[in-house]
């Protein structure tokens, strides 16, 4: 795996052809955080070409959709969308492209070669850097473009961003899986882990401080596995957390999204140590049943994912956790259900994001047999839901009376006469106070709670 930094060769060859012509364009984000921060990069190359963000479908020049994988509707919605913009293409000669996971899918770049041959650029996870020079080769050879690796690709640095917050900072520290969970189509699309150099990494977290930014994100699709080269001292995840931890400016600290495998005694030990590190953690269970969880390659049982959490709680007081779960995998019995719903009443979880289960084309999972009929995975999906929501309204009377610490984000999207905040658990918070807070940390007494967020006023 070797870094390289991007060539901007072609961004200037673009920026030459549009010079004068006033392009826009838009990009629907489909999926994960790791998807928001690849459109964030996206949108970078996309000014720095010099087209004009737009948040008006009809009038943008360029059209590009990143893509998720993970569940089935993502795929119905996609080509519901190219359903839509096809008049756009023909009125108005709209430039459409896809990237994202699902790109890295052969069935899918198949079908779009068949049925959608209106769309003009089609790019892969691993090419991601090469987006200006595909679209130099549209616009000044008038070829379609389909550009994908199928072997890992390479770390790249150096990418224009455009971030979609002012207060709040994505940062990739690492790409692609190991794990080879059987449910999971993403080490086969985004291949295999590759880590960025820590000094990249801090010299851009370093660079967001200096911006003004207060949170930063740490994301990998399995990011506690993360390995350093020494540089620093920095040799694994622990080592970068704390290192982090040091960066004047910075005032929140989060990541996602960790494996329960890979929760070791240092990273533990990295979280209770650092002040600025984010007072939920994300431990995903997926199923409380050791038989399930043997079947979708977690690598640890129900007892020792429990152990895990009450010593991360042992050790760390203040700290709550969050969770995902997928409902009726290949082969659940109704007690392998009931371990699941039993270890969610005695962790306590703060949230809990809960899944179907759905085929994925090309996984192990897919071809499982004992398949959980529709019916029952609703049922039990409706169930979990309830024990959920049960919980979160006790876990929220713990809040009230507080004064919690609030990095105030923007206006509310439901009242814009309302600000709107969180807290170091992910609680969001509802409070009334001026413009000139957003993006400082304020003093909030929790005044009230409403299931999926707190009230709260300055204190």
């Amino acid at each position: 795996m070797k870094t390289l930094e991007i060539d901007k060769e072609y961004i200037n060859k673009v920026n030459n052809l549009i010079a004068g012509k006033n392009k826009k364009y838009i990009v629907y984000t489909m999926g994960c955080t790791l998807n928001e921060n690849d459109s964030e990069k996206i949108s970078g190359m996309a000014t720095e070409m010099g087209y004009t963000q737009t948040e008006n479908i009809n009038e943008a020049d360029l059209i590009i959709f990143n893509t998720c994988c993970i569940r089935e509707n993502a795929e119905e919605k996609l080509f519901g969308k190219l359903g839509e913009v096809k008049k756009l293409k023909q009125e108005r000669g709209t430039i459409i492209a896809l990237c994202g996971c699902m790109m890295q899918e052969e069935h899918i770049v198949e079908k779009i070669k068949q049925s959608y041959r209106y769309v003009d650029i089609v790019f892969g996870t691993h090419t991601i850097q090469k987006f200006p020079e595909d679209l130099y080769d549209l616009l000044s050879k008038e070829n379609k473009v389909i550009d994908i690796l199928d072997i890992d690709g390479e770390v790249y640095e150096g990418l224009p961003i455009k971030r979609e917050s002012k207060n709040k900072a994505l940062v990739t520290i690492m790409y692609g899986c190991n794990n080879f969970c059987t449910y999971c189509i993403v080490p086969y699309v985004r291949g295999r882990e590759r880590n960025r150099r820590p000094e990249d990494i801090l010299r851009e977290i370093t660079s967001l401080a200096e911006e003004g930014y207060k949170e930063v994100v740490l994301l990998g699709q399995n990011v506690n596995s993360y390995k350093g080269n020494g540089y620093n001292g920095i040799n694994n995840f622990a080592d970068l957390l704390r290192a982090v931890n040091k960066i004047n400016g910075i005032e929140i600290i989060s990541f996602i999204s960790p494996h329960p495998k890979d929760f070791t005694d240092d990273v533990i030990m990295a979280i209770k140590d650092c002040n600025k590190i984010s007072r939920i953690l994300h431990l995903p269970l997926q199923s409380g049943s050791s038989e399930v969880l043997k079947r979708m390659n977690r690598k640890y049982t129900k007892e020792q994912y429990l152990n895990l959490a009450n010593k991360i709680k042992r050790e760390i007081p203040d700290v709550v956790l969050s969770t995902d779960i997928i409902v009726g995998f290949p082969g659940e019995a109704e007690t392998d259900f009931e371990d699941t719903l039993d270890v969610v009443k005695q962790v306590g979880f703060e949230q809990v994001f809960m899944f179907i289960y759905s085929k994925r084309v090309g996984t192990p999972a897919e071809k499982m047999e004992n398949q959980i009929p529709e019916n029952i995975k609703h049922e039990r999906f409706d169930r979990l839901k309830e024990l959920v929501e049960n919980q979160m309204q006790e876990n929220n009377k713990k809040y009230i009376g507080t004064v919690q610490n609030i990095l105030i984000e923007g206006k509310s999207k439901t009242n814009e006469n309302m600000l709107t905040g969180r807290t170091n658990t992910n609680k969001v918070v509802v409070l009334e106070g001026k413009e000139e807070l957003i993006g400082k940390i304020a003093k909030v007494k929790i005044v009230s709670e409403h299931m999926w967020y707190l009230k709260g006023e300055i204190a």
